[in-house]
């Protein structure tokens, strides 16, 4: 007989709160800000969300046929599980530190999906490999001593927000204690000891042990964003070549050390667009991941060309190829993070009740978009507008102006060839109706400090040639 599944290492509700968004709040993300106070509301729910994710894939575990998971796969899942219980009755911090990272999200949604016989069994057993990594790393940041037997992927074992060890395929044998991980391959023998820092960073001389590096925290009272480009599912069922975004990749110590270097020069540049995108940013942004640079940047990624994007099943998470400079680096923050803020939201209160057929022509794309794609860009380019136009108004440096006033003249360009057709939708609720309203409200007050002649000429060159290439392309779609 099997056992009732044990219970998950939080107590979460039966379903996420839906009590509708106070208006004051949802305001203020209407104008693309929002308050620590009010992204924390969005942070609970998606938060919540995790939790009842995971809660469903221990159910549909337990309930699956044995040829679906085995005996042996369903023993280790409830040894796993009870390791995360003992790391959360130690320190429940720690251990939402994991299960909130952005990547749990898709590893869990993978498993689920397998459990459902969608996706091959050695598929669903290696999903399920991994939750004893999720469990290794919570219990490691917890301080609990453990030790657990780890399946080498791809050349990798990893352990979420810590780092990977880079092995031969097959099984590794770990153990904690005393903030000391050991690890020991075939016949015992040891491989490499990683120590843990009082911070949470793990380090080790071996250069078989990837840490995943800190960056420093954005404000005082905000934790460090770890830059992972080790994590098996960081790019799992994220189609990136569907969005225009090149692979994640690994990165050597000197390409660290770039990226630390143009991460700490965009807290200054942030602060310029307001105290809101520093606050955004500190309560937002779980993780940065590297990709490669965009097809024609180069090898290296010295020009101007960038890539970046987010995955709603990954909250808090940032993919970016490296920018030529930290100004464009803090545009992807504001950029990306509207993208986050947005799709938060429209899981706790419903925008729109629009189909998803894509037929809408938006300046900042090549192939009509559905609504909700229209909106979720409109609504990034608004902050971006914003953003530049403050970037452009505490410039100092005359290069540095022209820059921001050309970013800031083609997004404000961009939003106000689609606003019409927002705001003219009949299928926006009442909340998407207040947040479309708002919007509307910050781009006319952009007015009151109009970029110069030239630059407004050229972005309204742009926007008139992207609509006439588009109406070429795609025909008679709606416009």
């Amino acid at each position: 007989m099997i056992p009732p599944p044990v219970p998950p290492p939080v107590s979460p509700p039966v379903s996420p709160p839906r009590a509708p968004l106070p208006d004051h709040m949802l305001r203020q993300l209407g104008r693309t800000e929002g308050d620590a106070d009010t992204l924390r509301v969005l942070v609970r729910d998606q938060d919540t969300r995790r939790l009842l994710l995971l809660r469903a894939l221990l159910d549909a575990a337990e309930a699956a046929p044995t040829t679906v998971c085995p005996p042996r796969a369903l023993d280790r899942l409830r040894q796993d599980w009870a390791l995360l219980e003992t790391a959360e009755r130690t320190d429940r911090t720690a251990v939402r530190t994991v299960l909130f990272h952005p990547f749990t999200g898709p590893w869990a949604q993978r498993c689920l999906r397998a459990l459902s016989g969608t996706v091959s069994a050695p598929e669903l057993l290696a999903g399920l490999d991994h939750l004893s990594a999720v469990a290794a790393a919570a219990a490691i940041r917890a301080g609990v001593p453990f030790a657990a037997r780890l399946t080498a992927h791809d050349g990798l074992v990893p352990l979420p927000t810590l780092g990977a060890l880079h092995t031969v395929p097959g099984r590794v044998d770990i153990a904690f204690t005393e903030g000391e991980l050991t690890v020991r391959g075939t016949g015992g023998r040891p491989l490499l000891t990683v120590r843990i820092q009082p911070d949470g960073t793990a380090g080790s001389a071996d250069p078989r042990w990837l840490p995943v590096l800190a960056l420093p925290a954005v404000r005082p009272g905000a934790g460090p964003v770890p830059l992972d480009d080790v994590d098996p599912y960081r790019t799992e069922g994220g189609g990136l070549r569907r969005h225009g975004l090149s692979a994640a990749i690994h990165l050597d110590d000197h390409e660290r050390k770039i990226w630390a270097e143009l991460w700490s020069a965009t807290e200054p540049l942030l602060r310029i667009g307001g105290e809101h995108r520093l606050t955004e940013t500190a309560v937002l942004l779980r993780c940065l991941v590297p990709l490669g640079p965009p097809p024609g940047s180069g090898p290296t990624g010295e020009s101007a060309a960038h890539c970046s994007g987010t995955r709603r099943e990954a909250f808090g998470a940032v993919l970016s190829s490296r920018p030529a400079a930290a100004a464009h680096f803090a545009a992807t923050f504001v950029h990306e993070l509207q993208h986050t803020k947005l799709a938060a939201l429209g899981s706790l209160v419903p925008l729109h009740h629009e189909d998803t057929t894509p037929r809408h022509f938006a300046p900042w794309r090549p192939d009509p978009r559905p609504f909700d794609g229209l909106l979720q860009g409109a609504y990034s380019h608004l902050a971006l507008a914003d953003h530049w136009q403050r970037s452009a108004l505490g410039a100092w440096r005359v290069t540095h102006r022209d820059l921001a006033w050309s970013e800031h003249a083609r997004c404000r360009e961009q939003v106000g060839a689609v606003l019409p057709v927002l705001a003219g939708s009949a299928a926006l609720t009442r909340e998407g109706r207040v947040l479309v309203d708002e919007m509307i409200t910050v781009y006319h007050r952009l007015d009151d400090c109009p970029p110069p002649t030239g630059h407004l000429a050229r972005a309204q060159a742009y926007v008139s040639t992207a609509k006439v290439i588009w109406q070429q392309r795609n025909g008679s779609r709606r416009q």
